[in-house]
């Protein structure tokens, strides 16, 4: 296992056993503190990478749009705008025809529809995909598409790790009781609708932040986080200028310090934020989710190589060709 994978299982540890132990304080204080530094680092991240949309005018209009959806007071609308801006983000980054364009936007119409149809539906996808959708669904998907890329064996435990450690939670959940009740108070307002959102989905009846739910979001949440930190490898630290690495590092204290100042604002401006930093990374979401079915097709044809092996297949095999002519 290399240096790095053993620091990813490491910290996913480490997030689970604080999972059991203080999730009620774990899940505000990873969404406070190191919520906003993974925010503004990853947008920076993304803003040189132009958001992977054709034109960055497009990033600009996504960050508008998630500014008025933190204000919106009606579930379904702040569901419809999330929904509308993952399938437009889809069209952009993870299509590369018209026609896929087109079939994309047919979907997602005809879900739309069904969705409407339902009542509460696009009220519950609202709440779930800034939530548990991205925190957790996506935090998979990268992980497994990075375990396929790679073709290693690490990777793939650490895709095995993750989920055991979810399922533990669900089986057999944290007994832990509340050490500071003013913040228990506070996941509850941030956090309390996800228990009926899944009641509602799965319809399972009775669901809310109970500490089982807690402590699955306090995992999910403090290892996408950590997760985010130690990947110098795409982060590149050493290459982010000075002015600008200040500039995140004060913009992320200020927004943890407006919080604890008045939480009121600093409520709405981190869900703004938030919303912002996730809304964002929609094209790479979904840039990920096609690379993963492609990956997935290409296992079920048969082609079980990865593109490690098969860059170092083609490797040896030039390798010998220039041995042969020699």
């Amino acid at each position: 296992m290399r240096t790095n994978d053993a620091i990813h299982l490491g910290l996913m540890l480490f997030a689970l056993a604080a999972a059991y132990l203080v999730p009620f304080e774990l899940l505000l204080l990873a969404y406070v503190v190191l919520g906003p530094a993974h925010y503004c680092t990853e947008i920076s991240w993304l803003h040189d990478r132009s958001y992977f949309l054709p034109h960055r005018g497009i990033a600009a209009a996504l960050a508008i749009v998630a500014i008025v959806a933190a204000l919106i007071d009606n579930a379904s609308w702040f569901g419809f705008a999330m929904w509308a801006a993952l399938a437009v983000c889809a069209m952009l980054a993870a299509t590369k025809s018209a026609a896929e364009s087109t079939l994309i936007f047919m979907v997602a119409l005809a879900l739309s529809a069904i969705m409407v149809s339902s009542g509460s539906s696009l009220a519950v996808i609202g709440i779930l995909i800034p939530t548990l959708i991205h925190v957790s669904l996506f935090t998979l998907v990268f992980m497994t598409l990075g375990a396929w890329r790679s073709g290693s064996r690490a990777q793939v435990l650490l895709v095995a790790v993750y989920l055991a450690a979810i399922v533990l939670i669900l089986l057999v959940p944290p007994t832990a009781e509340i050490r500071i009740a003013s913040f228990a108070r506070a996941a509850t307002d941030y956090f309390g609708n996800v228990g009926p959102a899944l009641s509602r989905l799965f319809g399972i009846p009775g669901l809310k932040l109970d500490t089982r739910l807690t402590s699955l979001l306090a995992f999910v949440y403090t290892y996408h986080y950590l997760n985010w930190f130690i990947k110098a490898d795409v982060i590149r630290w050493a290459d982010i200028s000075r002015t600008r690495l200040a500039l995140v590092i004060a913009a992320s204290a200020g927004s943890t310090a407006l919080y604890f100042y008045d939480y009121a604002f600093g409520f709405t401006f981190l869900l703004a934020l938030s919303l912002v930093h996730i809304l964002l990374e929609f094209p790479l979401d979904a840039l990920a989710l096609r690379q993963l079915g492609a990956a997935a097709a290409s296992g079920l044809r048969g082609n079980t190589a990865t593109p490690a092996t098969t860059r170092s297949g083609l490797a040896r095999t030039k390798a010998s060709q220039r041995t042969k002519r020699s």
